[in-house]
């Protein structure tokens, strides 16, 4: 009897785990007063990122995104490299995928791909402001590019 009552339990705690994590993967982020702001930018902003020393370079063109970056973006130093790096090959995967289903994945949104290799040394710089752009682009646009929240 002792023996029954203990598989109800464990079943019972199953069911309660599966049950939770059941929730929708699109959670809600809270955006700030002054998100909204660079979000409701209207004026082209365009930003190059490049390093000198690979002779590679990304251009933005994003209303809103320079001022996101210098005034809500965590500052220089505060992601290491290699976390950056990590980052950027997961997400640029993900957004990579999204631009070749455009019948799925708003085409407006995922224009081009990204050609990002990992086995090159972008330089921080670079990694810095990539990053910073996939937090930009799903908080504005609501988008999720990885398993993890878009969080500052």
């Amino acid at each position: 009897m002792n023996k029954i009552i203990f598989q109800i339990g464990i079943l019972l705690f199953l069911f309660g785990l599966a049950f939770n994590s059941c929730k929708s993967s699109k959670e809600a982020l809270e955006i700030t007063d002054k998100e909204r702001i660079a979000f409701s930018e209207t004026v082209g902003d365009t930003i190059e990122i490049k390093s000198d020393a690979t002779e590679y370079e990304i251009i933005i063109i994003e209303p809103g995104f320079n001022f996101w970056l210098n005034s809500i973006a965590r500052p220089k130093g505060f992601y290491s490299q290699p976390y950056l790096e990590n980052r950027n090959q997961i997400l640029v995967i993900n957004w990579n995928q999204r631009v070749l289903q455009p019948l799925r994945f708003n085409p407006n949104l995922y224009e081009l791909q990204i050609n990002y290799d990992p086995n090159i040394d972008y330089g921080y710089d670079v990694n810095f402001k990539l990053y910073n752009y996939f937090i930009y682009f799903q908080r504005k646009y609501n988008q999720r590019l990885g398993p993890w929240l878009p969080r500052i």
